[in-house]
């Protein structure tokens, strides 16, 4: 794994209920990758392939537009190591969620 992206997505639209609505069926895109992903309060981490990451990104801007926003911002972080693995999500939190 080359890289990871964290993603914001956030549907411009008049209610909270339609924003979690929107950003749950962008949500529901990731899962469907089958990338490994965390869903976080705020972003959600997707690992993998640089090229299919930067693919995602873009999708998940026209699922929510698909999905009934009339438009949508997105903050996006990138981490790319083309020589080495990054940084795991795993790794990253699992000491924050073990019991």
């Amino acid at each position: 794994m080359e890289a990871s992206v964290s993603i914001q997505v956030e549907p411009k639209v008049g209610s909270d209920d339609e924003a979690c609505r929107i950003v749950d069926e962008v949500i529901a895109y990731i899962k469907r990758t089958g990338l490994n992903y965390f869903v976080g309060p705020s972003e959600t981490g997707i690992e993998g392939d640089y090229d299919q990451l930067m693919e995602i990104v873009k999708n998940c801007q026209l699922i929510a537009i698909k999905a009934g926003a009339p438009a949508v911002s997105a903050l996006v972080k990138i981490n790319y190591r083309p020589n080495g693995e990054v940084l795991t999500i795993e790794r990253k939190t699992k000491k924050f969620h073990e019991k």
